[in-house]
């Protein structure tokens, strides 16, 4: 892959927009009563989308790099989910959810390429 930190990754460059994204609509659009409620949730979920993806890179050993981006996929998911909630308390339109969702399923195919990748490149006997 030639990467020489996890920065050059293209799934953690796409997650990372993700989360500034994320940022931009919770800073815009969500009220202060969500503040430590919604708000709090959605921006630690894609966070950890981009942290996960790089501790695994860190951890310079195959499976527990899979581990990792497993992890950053579900968080990208509970991403989703608090955006439907977004959405069905009308903090959101369903274009902006529309948008965040061909978004998240761009991320959640890098992630999977990039798992796929992992377990193709490990050594023989590095086996699950």
């Amino acid at each position: 892959m030639g990467t020489r930190s996890f920065t050059d990754l293209e799934v953690y460059q796409t997650s990372r927009l993700l989360r500034k994204k994320v940022a931009v609509l919770v800073e815009s659009n969500f009220p202060e009563t969500e503040k430590y409620k919604l708000s709090d949730q959605i921006i630690r979920s894609s966070r950890r989308v981009t942290a996960c993806i790089a501790e695994g890179y860190g951890r310079y050993y195959f499976k527990e790099n899979i581990r990792f981006c497993r992890m950053a996929r579900g968080s990208l998911l509970e991403t989703l989910e608090h955006l439907i909630t977004a959405f069905d308390t009308n903090y959101i339109t369903g274009e902006s959810l529309k948008d965040f969702k061909n978004d998240i399923d761009s991320c959640g195919r890098l992630i999977n390429g990039y798992i796929s990748y992992l377990k193709k490149s490990k050594p023989p006997k590095d086996e699950d």
